[in-house]
């Protein structure tokens, strides 16, 4: 088996001179074709609004088109849909990782398409009662995949087949069904394609050139609207020229038509800026990455690390990032991050001439604990920050004390008050939190304390500030100024919350910098009024607590048992579940609850921070699959087995449902009583919808999935990251080249013969040991082009004719 995954990382940044030409209230959606998969919070009164959100999803289904709607939000009507991008999924790889200005353009009903047709094509030749011969265009319209919901329902599509040319029209009309995205219309319709000629003149099937060069096969598909306009889905053009004497079946993605979004004027829409990150990997069987795997594990065992194939592939990415955060995820999945980044600290500190600047810059190993603390620290983060968050941004007080930015009225004595409150806060969960820190970052936290304080033995601050340059000013402070980066709040704050949470991140990392300095800071603050603020600070209290708290968190001490016994909280959102008929008089119909999973129970309740509903224990949960649409006429849905009836979701979009099914699969796999085997569709009126089995209680007639790795905090694919930088080295082969040239140029002539800036970049400390890592990076990548080429051609030797 093979895998094809697909992410997105996008940051939905600002839009300008928006129309209508008066100050409004605007949000933006992100969609995939049109399907909503995520939405900003609202700007109110602007007219160029900035967002300022981050999203970083998956894409669990095949897609044409990444768009993005801006609407004027309205309290009394329906939102107003100002203006769109579209960017086709073909064009994304030209505007990846790069921040882009897009020119808004008018939405237009002709061209919101989604969904693909399945059909089959055939020429055929008939012979009449007199002996002439017509040629005869057979269209079997089967089924169609994926069309988009009307007002938020199932539509109710039909199919016209129509026979195109210069001079002729020829259209014929499915049957409509109804409530569904994935219609099953299996029906044929045959077109005369040529005219009647003698069979004593031709021998043979023949079709007339003149005719067949200018006629096309179009299918179009509607959404019936009884009472009201029928709408327009999307459709699909063939040219009868290809079939020749052959015949086609395949499947068709649907287009919008050739006049829509056809409007003159698309400059006075306004424009929205965005910064897209797209990636798409194409993950081999596991065998195939041994060598690769076995080269990246052993990293940190290189003698010196700068010869190490992880090293290397930091040293040729143009971005260290694009390296680091596969990186640090491989390395991560099979346990071998804590001596690597022991053996990249090592190194920065060779470099590192003063104490104060430990760890201050961006090398290789301040990123790779910077992204180790964002994957195995949102926990932690959560536990010890979310509570506080919440209070400041949904209660919040004046804290603004900079003289210069004083609104009318305010008053400077109170705010500081108000911002001393939440530094107090903020401080205390801190420093009583070291008994959640996840025992990996204590590991890191311990070798990197030690490594300074063997740099420097003569300083007895270093050993504190080679942590608290991480866990404060990379950790706790970063995690309050953007606390939706870090999940801590759905959307990014307003403007006046965000600059209250400036100013507390400002005193946590100055608070937590107490603790490792020989003298306080606040001479050196570059504001006058936060030196002024520091002023009411008792600086021996606060610099005992830091040194405390970072004691305990670089210790490799075990922790207290009470703290492992904490149910880790995995995730929560509002969804759509249907009554499971406890009651005998209850109705079973669909209703919005607050959805909560941690690593003990699966849980829902009638509203957020309400006591739950119904409560499924983790370790009676047997199964949790995709449930078809066919059941209720729904989209997104899932099904948790367990003890009791069939619990029945429904996820707000494909992207959701995806999400919270691979939660649920990840913390449940263990589970010794898991079913073999499952229902994918309901039990309804007697009888289960998928084999028509009349007991209720009747085994499975489906195979459950299990492909989800067992790891229930962090979600890491072993493959797919090594396919990650396969991909990287693959792109930076010429500079591989030029590093396995520069070092054969200094081991065997003890010196450049070239210019010194064709390598001047890399760091050779061993030209040999570099050398052979360089060898076995480039044999292994060439090995693997060969298995990705053979995939390839396989891929399109088998592929029919077709869009998709």
């Amino acid at each position: 088996p093979l895998n094809i995954y697909s992410h997105f990382f996008l940051f939905t940044d600002d839009a300008k001179h928006l129309v209508p030409n008066k100050m409004r209230d605007f949000f933006c959606t992100i969609n995939l074709d049109q399907e909503e998969v995520f939405r900003t919070q609202v700007v109110e009164k602007s007219l160029s609004p900035y967002f300022g959100e981050e999203f970083y999803f998956e894409i669990p289904r095949t897609f044409q088109w990444l768009s993005f709607y801006i609407y004027d939000k309205s309290v009394l009507q329906k939102d107003l849909r100002i203006g769109k991008v579209s960017i086709k999924k073909e064009d994304l790889c030209n505007y990846t990782g790069k921040e882009n200005w897009f020119m808004l353009q008018p939405v237009d009903s002709n061209s919101e398409v989604q969904g693909k047709v399945h059909l089959e094509l055939k020429l055929n030749e008939l012979i009449t009662d007199n002996g002439s011969v017509c040629q005869q265009l057979v269209v079997h319209i089967k089924e169609c995949h994926g069309l988009p919901l009307i007002n938020g329902q199932n539509c109710d599509p039909y199919a016209t087949v129509s026979l195109v040319g210069p001079s002729r029209n020829d259209q014929k009309k499915t049957k409509v069904k109804k409530k569904t995205s994935n219609p099953q219309f299996n029906e044929t319709f045959y077109f005369e394609v040529t005219r009647s000629s003698s069979y004593t003149k031709k021998s043979q099937f023949q079709v007339e050139e003149e005719d067949i060069e200018k006629l096309e096969v179009r299918v179009d598909l509607w959404n019936n609207g009884n009472l009201v306009q029928d709408v327009f889905l999307g459709e699909i053009k063939v040219p009868v020229k290809v079939l020749r004497n052959d015949s086609f079946q395949a499947w068709y993605l649907l287009q919008p038509r050739e006049n829509g979004n056809k409007a003159s004027k698309t400059d006075d829409l306004g424009s929205l800026r965005l910064h897209i990150c797209y990636t798409e990997d194409c993950v081999l069987p596991s065998e195939y990455y041994t060598s690769l795997r076995n080269l990246l594990l052993k990293s940190a065992d290189v003698q010196p690390i700068s010869a190490s194939a992880a090293y290397i592939l930091s040293e040729v990415c143009r971005d260290k990032y694009d390296a680091v955060l596969p990186l640090v995820r491989l390395l991560l999945h099979h346990h071998k991050l804590v001596p690597f980044v022991a053996a990249v600290a090592e190194l920065d500190l060779k470099d590192t001439q003063e104490a104060n600047t430990v760890f201050r810059g961006n090398s290789l190993a301040t990123r790779c604990v910077d992204e180790m603390m964002k994957i195995v620290g949102k926990h932690y983060l959560k536990v010890t920050l979310k509570a506080v968050i919440d209070e400041i941004c949904e209660s919040p007080k004046p804290c603004e004390i900079d003289p210069i930015k004083l609104r009318e009225g305010d008053n400077v004595e109170i705010n500081m008050e108000n911002l001393r409150y939440y530094v107090d806060k903020v401080f205390r969960e801190i420093v009583r939190s070291s008994i959640s820190c996840p025992t990996l970052m204590c590991d890191v936290f311990y070798s990197l304390r030690h490594l300074a304080a063997e740099r420097f033995p003569n300083d007895p601050h270093v050993q504190y500030s080679a942590v608290s340059s991480f866990v404060f000013l990379r950790f706790f402070a970063v995690a309050v100024v953007s606390p939706h980066t870090f999940h801590l709040r759905p959307h990014h704050p307003d403007a006046q919350t965000s600059r209250t949470l400036t100013l507390i991140s400002k005193a946590i990392q100055t608070l937590g910098s107490w603790g490792s300095l020989t003298k306080s800071k606040l001479s050196s603050f570059k504001e006058t009024f936060m030196c002024e603020f520091f002023k009411t600070f008792q600086e021996e209290k606060f610099t005992e607590s830091v040194k405390k708290f970072l004691d305990d968190v670089s210790s490799t001490e075990s922790k207290e048992p009470s703290g492992l016994s904490e149910p880790v909280h995995l995730k929560e959102g509002e969804m759509y579940k249907r009554a499971q008929g406890r009651t005998r008089i209850g109705k079973k119909n669909f209703k919005k609850r607050w959805f909560c999973l941690t690593s003990r129970e699966f849980t829902y309740h009638k509203q957020q921070d309400k006591e739950p509903i119904f409560t499924i224990p983790i370790k009676n949960i047997l199964a949790v699959e995709k449930l078809d649409e066919s059941s209720f006429n729904k989209k997104n849905m899932f099904q948790v087995l367990h003890g009791e009836k069939p619990l029945y979701i429904q996820a707000n979009n494909c992207v959701e449902a995806s999400e919270w099914i691979e939660a649920l699969c990840r913390v449940t796999r263990c589970n010794q009583k898991r079913l073999s085997f499952y229902h994918p569709s309901a039990f309804l009126n007697g009888n289960w919808l998928c084999c028509k089995a009349t007991t209720e209680n009747t085994v499975g007639c489906a195979r459950c999935t299990a492909d989800v790795p067992a790891d229930t905090q962090i979600e890491i694919d072993g493959d797919r990251e090594t396919e990650r930088i396969y991909s990287l080295f693959t792109i930076n082969m010429s500079k591989l080249q030029k590093l396995e040239e520069a070092c054969g140029s200094i081991a065997v002539y003890q010196g450049p013969r070239k210019e010194p800036d064709d390598y001047s970049n890399f760091t050779i400390e061993d030209s040999v040991a570099t050398f052979h890592t360089l060898k076995q990076i480039i044999d292994t990548v060439e090995k693997l082009n060969e298995s990705h080429e053979k995939y390839q051609k396989k891929r399109s030797s088998s592929a029919k004719y077709g869009s998709e």
